[in-house]
């Protein structure tokens, strides 16, 4: 059995017909063409196919299509503004050498971005603890760790200044 659900990825209104065990990583990946969104395990351990549902991450894998519906869903290619700029996170990320195979990146930035949106004075620890579901196999976390603590102090520069997260 199908049903008709209105999905909301990235700002974009997308109708899909889907089956009702469809998961939301297949309807985003393969029925809307996001690249972005990436099988890993399909348990839910490895964090490959993170997204932000109403800004909180979850798996895609775990989580049914028609569940999505109604929800703000937003991926790693939805940080980019519209003139294609990346987001000031993923640019630490390339800067610090964080983003490798690119495997873990859709999870670790997302993960990321919500942590700096409600503790941008995370320590390491902590910001070690909220990326633990993301799984990397090239960084050993390092850098990526370096990447995130290096965007939270722009947060907090900004915050200071009046500026704001983009």
């Amino acid at each position: 059995m199908k049903t008709q659900i209105f999905l909301t990825v990235n700002g974009e209104q997308h109708e899909l017909w889907v089956r009702n065990d469809r998961t939301l990583l297949d309807a985003l990946h393969d029925d809307i063409g996001l690249p972005d969104v990436r099988y890993g395990c399909g348990e839910g351990v490895c964090g490959t196919c993170t997204v932000l549902a109403d800004n909180e991450p979850i798996n895609a894998c775990l989580t049914f299509a028609v569940q999505a519906q109604d929800v703000a869903i937003q991926t790693l290619s939805g940080l980019t503004n519209a003139s294609e700029e990346l987001h000031p996170l993923q640019k630490c990320f390339l800067e610090h050498g964080a983003a490798q195979c690119g495997f873990c990146t859709p999870g670790m930035v997302l993960t990321s971005k919500v942590l700096a949106q409600r503790n941008p004075s995370a320590t390491r620890q902590e910001i070690r603890y909220e990326l633990v579901g993301n799984l990397c196999r090239c960084t050993g976390y390092t850098k990526i760790v370096d990447a995130v603590e290096e965007y939270f102090g722009q947060v907090r520069e900004q915050a200071s200044t009046g500026g704001g997260d983009r």
